[in-house]
């Protein structure tokens, strides 16, 4: 590193580091978090631990703000010292560590800037993510359970919870469906922009003959619901059916009918669940996700329900998908709405999918400001 540069440094990272404002409201955050800590001290404030989980989740929203604040000042901090030091010696060992203070903070701010983008209160909410697999059988119902590892991993990256809330295998290898619940502080405003469909193209390791293939598979992301938003269903509105949940047989064969699949009748969404063995945890769950379909649903003002059959839903098919990942004869992940590109396409299927989603909502952000 050039010793010139270093002092336009602090400049250039920490402009838009503040105390307060916008996501970022320190002294705010603080005082709310301060203000759960008392209630939750008082005396009886245990006595329903039910009715706690709305403040114990906004608690832990406002305690991973805070710590994404301090974490930044702390490398902010840091690179002072450092640039400090290498003013005075600018000796290698001091200008490697000043390199590594530099990379550090420009992760940091990378993530505090995703955070400002997040306008919307829903934003903030744990997620609901599906995948499911294309026409295509076999291939692209493996593709489908590439993509569920690598949400999952991306899951691990970000400190988030993953739950799996339904599952069916595939006949021969893959997935035939995956739902899934992603917990974490802006879990559906990071990866919202990941609904919808996704194309693989490479050698297929199912065809004898090496032939390339092409497969999709179909994502939709929701915002997980709190029990304290209301949305109407009526009971005459939905239909119940219970059947066995599926899963590898032997000892751990489900013999009860505890799954549970709830149908919205007026739009033909659908919602289950086979998580659990307790059929009423299942029905609880699968009238969650039927509640936060139908939300969505609402937000986005679609006209036609989004859980028809998918056998009949052409979108995931050519010329629909946002994301190309072709791995044979070169190999490239391509997003084909903000046009961004990644070469590394193992470490992106491997869950490093931040770069890609930055790059995703800043377009969208760009695009907010043209209209």
């Amino acid at each position: 590193m050039n010793i010139l540069n270093l002092k336009v440094l602090p400049r250039i990272f920490w402009t838009n580091l503040r105390p307060s404002g916008g996501v970022f409201d320190y002294a705010q955050t603080k005082e709310r978090l301060d203000a759960i800590e008392i209630e939750l001290s008082k005396p009886g404030a245990w006595d329903k631990p039910e009715a706690l989980t709305p403040v114990l989740k906004e608690k832990s929203q406002l305690s991973t703000k805070l710590n994404m604040y301090e974490g930044l000042s702390e490398a902010k901090e840091d690179l002072e010292a450092w640039l400090e030091l290498a003013q005075e010696s600018p000796d290698d060992e001091s200008l490697t560590a000043l390199d590594g203070q530099v990379a550090l903070l420009k992760e940091r701010l990378a993530g505090t800037e995703l955070a400002t983008m997040f306008a919307f209160e829903h934003d903030k909410s744990n997620t609901i993510l599906e995948i499911h697999p294309g026409a295509g059988g076999v291939e692209s119902q493996d593709w489908a359970e590439m993509l569920l590892r690598m949400y999952n991993r991306y899951a691990e990256r970000k400190g988030f919870k993953v739950s799996q809330l339904d599952f069916q295998a595939g006949d021969e290898a893959g997935i035939k469906s995956v739902t899934l619940q992603i917990e974490g502080l802006f879990a559906y405003g990071l990866l919202k922009g990941e609904a919808g469909v996704h194309r693989l193209i490479r050698i297929s390791p199912f065809d004898s003959s090496g032939r390339r293939h092409t497969s999709f598979a179909s994502v939709d992301v929701y915002p997980d619901m709190d029990d304290d938003i209301e949305i109407e269903v009526k009971d005459e509105d939905l239909r119940i059916d219970t059947f066995r949940s599926s899963g590898p047989g032997g000892q751990s064969v489900n013999k009860t009918s505890s799954a549970v699949r709830i149908t919205h009748i007026p739009t033909g969404i659908v919602a289950q669940c086979q998580n659990e063995k307790s059929q009423h945890r299942n029905k609880a769950t699968a009238l969650r996700l039927l509640k936060a379909r139908l939300y969505e649903q609402e937000l986005k003002k679609i006209e036609e329900s989004r859980r028809q059959d998918y056998q009949a839903k052409e979108a995931i098919a050519w010329g629909s998908q946002i994301r190309t990942y072709t791995l044979q004869p070169y190999r490239l992940v391509k997003d084909h709405r903000s046009n961004s590109e990644s070469g590394n396409v193992d470490a992106f299927l491997d869950g490093d999918l931040d770069e890609m989603i930055r790059n995703h909502l800043l377009y969208i952000h760009a695009q907010g400001k043209k209209d």
